[in-house]
């Protein structure tokens, strides 16, 4: 396989900024696979496509605002980190992403928001990535909710002010769906049709 057959030419001016407010009315390409031919629809025209028998799966995964901008403790320098996953057998540490990665030497300590949180790199792993113990006052999840932004890919600029809006309508956590719940009335009366099928 190679790696430039996924490249193509995405125009910056196709590209959502924002996701819309009913969700349903995104856009839906549908590839013909006999013929190769493209057909533009929008996302509830999905269940026009779903036969018995069908799977249809749903991403319920919350993300969460995994990218901290911090500084490093003795010399001030701006550090970003990415959070990738949390070691189930040490406690507090993270695998993350480091930008800049030279800056991240094991023992070099990083500080987010004014000291709230202050994580100490105690190994590096593989492909560059460390492993990230951090302490703080208080529950992680909070604190990452205060300091944290969204991991965003690079072309998406604008942010929005509610974190909930970059995630699906099925992301389990109840203000979310408090939040969207018109949307998430109609996705789940879609998903009842799409049952009613098999």
């Amino acid at each position: 396989m190679d790696l430039h057959d996924f490249y193509y030419d995405l125009p910056e001016e196709l590209i959502a900024q924002d996701p819309l407010s009913d969700r349903s009315s995104s856009r839906l390409m549908v590839l013909d696979k006999e013929t190769g031919e493209i057909e533009h629809r929008i996302f509830r025209d999905i269940v026009d496509y779903l036969k018995p028998g069908d799977c249809l799966v749903v991403n319920d995964t919350k993300v969460i605002p995994a990218r901290l901008i911090g500084t490093k403790v003795d010399t001030g320098a701006a550090i970003e980190v990415l959070l990738l996953k949390r070691l189930e057998d040490r406690q507090d540490t993270w695998e993350v992403l480091v930008k800049p990665g030279k800056k991240a030497k094991v023992g070099a300590k990083i500080s987010f928001g004014e000291g709230k949180l202050i994580g100490e790199v105690i190994d590096i792993v593989e492909e560059g990535n460390r492993l990230i113990q951090f302490t703080y006052d208080g529950i992680f999840e909070e604190i990452l909710d205060e300091l944290g932004q969204m991991p965003l890919p690079p072309y998406i600029t604008h942010k929005l002010e509610d974190k909930n809006r970059y995630q699906t309508v099925y992301a389990k956590h109840e203000a979310l769906q408090q939040r969207l719940l018109p949307d998430y009335i109609l996705q789940q009366s879609f998903l009842k049709k799409s049952k009613l099928w098999g």
